[in-house]
């Protein structure tokens, strides 16, 4: 399909996309590299995936590298991942020498006088630096929730970033201390409304389309949509299920989420998760599903009456903005990015992630009262349109692409 940054303009407004036309007039066929660490499953891949052609239709020349990786690379990266978000993890001097071995390797592929900056996305690829004359402005894009990490596993990796030109994180939040505030950015990731999880479908295509999982679309319906990772909590929002239920008798749970290919723990949260359904008392109505499949996100999001997302820990968590655009009140953690999306009572609810009480009331609230539900989810829909399209996003990456290379 041919992008065409036009197309938006139905959405966002013809004046907001002059408005990026003149400014990538200032960068205009330049070349970027974009480097992760997968095409396939995540928000990082999916941001990616969304931007990248909007940049070309407007002349601005980014590409897309993605380092490779086998299970004992992406086992090791993903005992970062979790460091860097609080977890208490050991990381051993050999996996450490492997992790720097596998961004050496990968680096020999990169000619960094091909481009005119260079972005690194997240810590699999972090140390690709360490191994470049550095001849172009690099940026370090981290998405994580930078806001209490694993001080020694932090300060490893702290010592790399500081050989960056830039860092973009998701929140001021996360620009802590020890970060140069002043090397420092904030850019909120954004939600394409022209991707398929998206874009308008009937209430009889959602209903299609859930019924080939065996759900009845004729009962109410609460959903999380999310990868399969423990910062999730998928096995909670099951107990929290259990408590709804004991009051909305034809109430059905539906777990949706994926497995990215650099997270090797997915798997294993997608068996515990089947193993907790299997001891429900009310597992027939508990549907756990791992498909990679946009509109079948679509459709959950759009005909579930109750959405929750209940993360210990998030980067951000734009699933949430997803399900708002569709005039979906979330009831989340208060963690993270997600508080950047929801105002609590106003078009949706926020909440301690161990409040499991708290999420059952607010649930129940919401089911009792369809008023209510509509009207936050009014509030829902602004909000997001106002603060969360991939315009916006756009915008704020050409506007720091301007200033590292003007």
């Amino acid at each position: 399909m041919i992008i065409n940054i036009e197309e938006y303009g139905n959405i966002v407004g013809k004046e907001k996309i002059e408005e990026l036309k003149e400014l990538a007039k200032l960068i205009e066929g330049k070349k970027i590299l974009m480097i992760n660490s997968t095409r396939i499953g995540g928000g990082v891949a999916e941001l990616i995936s969304s931007y990248l052609p909007l940049f070309n239709d407007l002349n601005v020349k980014v590409q897309w590298a993605v380092i490779p990786g086998n299970e004992t690379f992406f086992t090791i990266t993903k005992k970062i991942h979790n460091a860097l978000h609080g977890g208490d993890i050991t990381i051993t001097d050999e996996e450490w020498n492997y992790y720097f071995t596998m961004n050496e390797i990968f680096a020999k592929s990169i000619n960094e006088e091909e481009y005119d900056l260079i972005v690194v996305h997240d810590p699999q690829p972090l140390p690709l630096i360490l191994y470049h004359k550095h001849s172009v402005p690099w940026i370090s894009r981290l998405h994580i929730d930078l806001s209490s990490p694993n001080k020694k596993i932090w300060n490893k990796m702290l010592k790399i970033i500081r050989n960056y030109d830039g860092i973009i994180v998701s929140s001021k939040e996360y620009s802590n201390h020890d970060l140069n505030n002043k090397k420092t950015k904030v850019i909120m990731p954004a939600i394409d409304p022209l991707k398929p999880k998206n874009t308008f479908i009937s209430k009889e295509k959602c209903e299609e389309i859930l019924t080939k999982f065996g759900i009845n679309i004729s009962k109410p319906i609460m959903a999380q949509v999310s990868r399969y990772d423990r910062w999730k909590d998928p096995v909670g929002v099951i107990d929290i299920f259990e408590m709804v239920k004991e009051k909305h008798k034809d109430l059905q749970l539906i777990i949706l989420g994926n497995e990215a290919t650099d997270d090797p723990e997915g798997s294993q949260v997608y068996k515990e998760v089947l193993e907790r359904i299997n001891k429900s008392k009310y597992k027939r109505s508990i549907f756990a599903l791992s498909v990679n499949d946009e509109l079948l996100v679509n459709a959950v999001q759009r005909r579930s009456d109750i959405i929750i997302q209940k993360s210990i820990k998030e980067g951000f968590g734009l699933v949430v903005s997803e399900a708002m655009y569709k005039y979906k009140s979330v009831i989340a953690s208060k963690v993270g990015g997600i508080k950047l999306q929801i105002d609590d009572g106003i078009n949706g609810f926020l909440l301690d992630p161990y409040d499991y009480k708290g999420f059952a009331e607010r649930s129940d609230l919401l089911l009792k009262d369809e008023e209510l539900r509509n009207k936050m989810g009014i509030e829902a829909n602004k909000k997001a349109r106002e603060h969360f399209m991939i315009t916006r996003l756009v915008k704020d990456w050409l506007e720091v692409m301007i200033e590292y290379l003007h």
